[in-house]
């Protein structure tokens, strides 16, 4: 892992700024969610909603609590897009965490007003409830390991960009997408609803296509980053991919 830069006075309060600008964007996600769900839904009166708007306020404090001291920078650098983005990943972006999202929102309220799926097991709501958290938490842990875990594909040069094995990139070579799948695929079951997994099934495959050309782009980009995938072989799934 590289060494963190001296920052200047200019330069921290740059990290303020983007701090704050980071957290308001989160306010405002799980402001957009719970009108998302509930209007969908057409009621307040739905306990798979509240958990689903409750466990994810929980991860994003979670992460705040764990990541503002340690590494505003990387929350900084996160909270809006950088230059040297590659063009591909912003149409991945928007498909993955907006659109594909959002519909199994409105699908999983829709199917609470309507009763498409009917009851999800209460054994297989509770785990995926936990899946749900794991999801995030793995997401957490691979920010926490790796400072350069940009919400986009780029090179940071001028962040010292470098090859990170530490945490969870001993196992697999891109953590956060690992997670990320995991809590995609639990939202719908958190929300009861069966429907939904057909637009959050859609949003995993963009994130394994994403894995793929962000893979590709450090092997051709990151100096040592061949080097690395030969030691750490899968980049999802440890045996499978």
């Amino acid at each position: 892992m590289g060494t963190h830069p001296i920052q200047t006075p200019g330069a921290s309060v740059e990290i303020r700024r983007g701090v704050r600008l980071w957290l308001r964007k989160q306010i405002a996600f799980l402001i957009i969610l719970a009108a998302v769900l509930f209007l969908s839904a057409g009621t307040l009166r739905w306990r798979e909603g509240w958990v689903c708007l409750g466990l994810s306020a929980a991860v994003i404090a979670l992460t705040a609590a764990t990541l503002i001291p340690s590494s505003p920078e990387l929350l900084a650098e996160r909270s809006e897009r950088q230059a040297g983005t590659k063009p591909w990943d912003m149409w991945l972006v928007i498909l993955a965490v907006l659109v594909f999202p959002l519909l199994t929102w409105i699908t999983g309220g829709l199917d609470e007003r309507f009763g498409w799926s009917g009851p999800i097991p209460t054994a297989l709501w509770v785990a995926a409830a936990v899946l749900f958290l794991a999801g995030g938490l793995i997401v957490l842990w691979a920010m926490m390991a790796n400072r350069f875990f940009s919400a986009t594909v780029r090179i940071q040069s001028e962040r010292g960009h470098c090859v990170v094995s530490a945490g969870p990139y001993r196992l697999v070579r891109h953590p956060g997408y690992t997670g990320s799948i995991v809590y995609q695929l639990a939202v719908p079951l958190v929300l009861g609803s069966w429907w939904a997994l057909i637009p959050s099934a859609l949003a995993a495959v963009t994130f394994v296509i994403r894995t793929a050309r962000e893979d590709r782009t450090l092997h051709d980009e990151l100096e040592g980053y061949a080097d690395y995938a030969r030691r750490v072989r899968y980049r999802l799934l440890p045996g499978i991919w």
